[in-house]
């Protein structure tokens, strides 16, 4: 009994261990080079690509991430052909992209902002302006948020 409790504790402790989340700062260690990447192919600043990865994965931790490599909770819409996702989110079920890899989702990413008409003023943007990039976004949010019909 005695034996079976100290391993049933060892257990129990080492899956703490092994299984800690992600802090903002190891978020950034562990994706800065793709974010650097996708700034030079693109043009987002990588500041931008982390903070946005940070808020809308947490850091690496949430579940859409851990279900779909979906680091910054892109939806599926229309014109998305590959794999879909249900997660809840602004309603119940809704279909999120699915990636193979995180570069994957880092990629569609800086395609998604490069190639939407609502985000191309930013890219008039130098790349190191990451507070002009940040208040463009917000700016961009916010003209979403009034637009959602109030019930």
């Amino acid at each position: 009994m005695k034996k079976t409790l100290i391993l049933l504790m060892c257990f129990v402790l080492s899956k703490n261990i092994f299984a800690q989340d992600l802090t903002p700062i190891q978020y950034v260690e562990q994706y800065k080079d793709l974010a650097i990447r996708e700034m030079k192919r693109m043009g987002v600043p990588a500041a931008i690509t982390l903070a946005q990865g940070i808020l809308e994965s947490e850091s690496g931790n949430s579940i859409l991430v851990k279900k779909s490599n979906n680091h910054f909770g892109i939806k599926c819409k229309n014109t998305w052909n590959a794999g879909g996702v249900s997660h809840d989110d602004d309603a119940i079920g809704e279909c999120f992209r699915v990636y193979k890899t995180a570069e994957d989702s880092y990629r569609d990413h800086s395609n998604f902002l490069r190639n939407n008409q609502r985000y191309s003023n930013l890219f008039k943007l130098d790349v190191s302006d990451y507070k002009g990039w940040a208040y463009g976004l917000k700016k961009q949010v916010m003209l979403l948020i009034h637009a959602i019909p109030k019930f």
